[in-house]
């Protein structure tokens, strides 16, 4: 079981060591850049009519601020790298972190979604303009979530480290986020040959918006659900089990905004963090008069 759990913690800090991170954020801003460039060039040999792709999705063709998505999708998958990297630290820093990635998503089909708006005399009878000004308002909203959340994730004192049952928790999660980062880079390159073909073969790519991501939050589910069981092991505390089941709660209401059309997105997405907020806030008002009366 010792070498199990040092086999991990190397191969962890093989795979999220800092020049590995350094490395991995240079290429991406390299391909983010590079990808920028190539889409307002097909944007603008469309326009010329150089160039028709029936079976792209036309609002990521129509404008140039649409150019904005593929930058922000290779940042999307940075983002997933470091949530990986955060997995071991505490399930409520690894929500946190699902959480500015699911704003960052909003942010992105945002840009996507703005050079549609319609904007004759009735605007405002126009359901993608109510759409539209819905998710600024709900991004508004859940920026402010993030940062109540992370307000009240810092409230409370953490364990030492040199707690050797927590040692031995960290080890499993570092293994469950090795294993997941495997399975993930198998799936992201999947989507994207998947995503290749169906362009080739010119087959319409239905709700690119959740395009990987949608796999991306079942899979993060099945690894939330296997940390809590770990965790069994290790702690009996009812507030931290209830805590960290709200939170699995949390990602599945923000799995299924992907499977949602329209206004019911965003109102997943805000109930998801608004509820792990809530279980944030009762889980404080619980375990803080236990460290109040231990000084």
């Amino acid at each position: 079981m010792v070498s199990f759990y040092s086999f991990f913690n190397h191969l962890f800090g093989v795979v999220f060591a800092p020049k590995v991170q350094k490395a991995i954020e240079k290429i991406i801003l390299l391909l983010a850049a590079l990808g920028f460039v190539i889409h307002l060039g097909l944007i603008f040999l469309k326009s010329q009519g150089f160039i028709l792709f029936s079976s792209l999705n036309n609002e990521l063709l129509s404008d140039p601020i649409s150019a904005i998505y593929t930058p922000f999708s290779l940042i999307l998958v940075y983002e997933v790298y470091l949530l990986l990297f955060f997995l071991p630290r505490s399930f409520t820093s690894c929500v946190s972190k699902q959480f500015e990635i699911i704003s960052l998503i909003v942010i992105r089909k945002i840009f996507k979604d703005i050079p549609q708006m319609d904007l004759v005399e009735n605007w405002y009878s126009s359901s993608h303009n109510l759409e539209l000004m819905l998710d600024l308002l709900g991004f508004l909203f859940l920026f402010l979530l993030i940062y109540l959340f992370n307000q009240s994730k810092q409230r409370l004192q953490k364990k030492p480290e040199n707690d050797p049952r927590l040692l031995q928790f960290i080890s499993s999660k570092k293994a469950v986020s090795v294993l997941l980062f495997g399975v993930l880079g198998i799936m992201l390159v999947a989507t994207f040959g998947q995503w290749l073909f169906d362009v080739l073969n010119q087959q319409i790519v239905s709700q690119i918006d959740g395009l990987f991501f949608n796999q991306f939050f079942t899979l993060l589910i099945l690894a939330d659900v296997v940390i809590l069981l770990i965790s069994f092991r290790y702690t009996e505390e009812y507030s931290k089990l209830i805590r960290n089941t709200g939170f699995i709660i949390a990602t599945i209401l923000i799995r299924l905004s992907f499977s949602a059309e329209g206004f019911l997105t965003m109102i997943l997405i805000l109930t998801g963090v608004s509820f792990a907020l809530l279980i944030l806030k009762i889980y404080n008002a619980m375990e803080l008069p236990k460290v109040d009366s231990t000084v």
